[in-house]
């Protein structure tokens, strides 16, 4: 197929891109380019790309594809609290217009990175299926609830949305997010000997390898649209939910040396929820997730040795989504709306 896979440049977007073209298929990159330089260690090989604002799609642009992965998105809770209206903004309406450019082009199958954020907190300890109620706590969360009510109600014969809400991603990717629970806590044990714990641990976090998102973006796209048209799916592992505490408790025991602290005054965190993913274990028999958290942590052990990682790299905007935005607005390369600037991207 030939796929424009939006966010390219992003941490899931350099792990997917090559797993697409490998399998075969023609591959377009789409992305603003906020995080293109955000690397640690080589970056993947470049695709062809428009690097352009997503808010700016139009029919043109995506024309002659027959798929799209849109991932681009402002990508987490702290990124999305910076400005809610903004974060509806591109996460909700410029979602809407780039499937309404898609539908309009022609493409007929739309796979739509959402997460399971829009569960927030959970009722119980009980794992939620896809047809929970949702709780969102954060603008981050209600805009993926936004964007796919709209998504679905543009499904029809000839355009096919689909919905990976995606559980906490971990692991090594050349794009490295460190704003990420499992990642910030083995480089933290890794580089200080300290596993940080900013609230006491008890909440459940559904958790999945950035690989495997990836191979759920592959099946489903090969996936027979009978199967998938206008399917929401968990995208993870049901047995890999994980309270907090426990997965401070497993960096303890890959990294030696290493001990938990927890922040004084620390208190249980509000997003509390465990998901369940057995209906893409169902339906899509060619998902086939390789990951857990142990073996994540012992594959972040070693990238992070292997490419020189630094615990002063690892705090600053390189690794850090909301403080890379914050300094490109403090060097006026970003305006107030998160568009480019005259001093723009280099």
């Amino acid at each position: 197929m030939r796929v424009l896979v939006t966010g390219h440049h992003g941490y899931l977007g350099g792990v997917l891109t090559p797993l697409l073209r490998a399998a075969g298929h023609e591959v377009t990159g789409l992305d603003t380019d906020y995080y293109r330089d955000c690397l640690l260690g080589p970056p993947p090989a470049e695709i062809p790309t428009l690097r352009m604002d997503l808010r700016d799609v139009t029919p043109e642009h995506c024309a002659g594809f027959d798929a799209v992965c849109h991932l681009a998105a402002l990508c987490n809770d702290p990124v999305g609290n910076l400005n809610p209206e903004l974060t509806y903004a591109i996460n909700h309406a410029a979602t809407l217009r780039l499937a309404r450019a898609a539908k309009a082009a022609g493409v007929t199958r739309f796979l739509f990175s959402s997460s399971c954020s829009l569960y927030g907190a959970g009722p119980d300890d009980r794992p939620l299926d896809e047809n929970a109620d949702f709780h969102p706590l954060t603008p981050y969360g209600e805009s993926k609830i936004r964007a796919e009510r709209d998504l679905a109600a543009l499904a029809d014969d000839d355009f096919s949305p689909v919905f990976l809400r995606n559980a906490t991603a971990y692991g090594f990717s050349p794009r490295l997010r460190g704003d990420l629970v499992v990642n910030d806590l083995t480089a933290y044990a890794l580089l200080t000997g300290e596993i940080r714990l900013l609230s006491d641990g008890s909440a459940w976090r559904p958790l999945v390898h950035v690989e495997d998102i990836a191979a759920a973006f592959l099946a489903l796209l090969e996936a027979p649209r009978e199967v998938v048209h206008g399917r929401a799916y968990n995208i993870g592992v049901t047995s890999e939910n994980y309270l907090i505490r426990d997965v401070a408790e497993l960096v303890a025991e890959v990294v030696p040396g290493s001990t938990v602290t927890i922040a004084g005054g620390a208190s249980a965190d509000a997003r509390n929820y465990r998901v369940s993913c057995d209906r893409v274990a169902t339906e899509v028999p060619g998902f086939r997730p390789r990951w857990t958290v142990r073996k994540g942590i012992e594959e972040l052990v070693e990238a992070y040795q292997r490419h020189g990682l630094t615990i002063e790299a690892f705090r600053g905007e390189r690794h850090q989504r909301l403080r890379r935005i914050r300094a490109l607005i403090a060097r006026g390369r970003l305006d107030a709306d998160l568009r480019w600037t005259a001093a723009g991207p280099r």
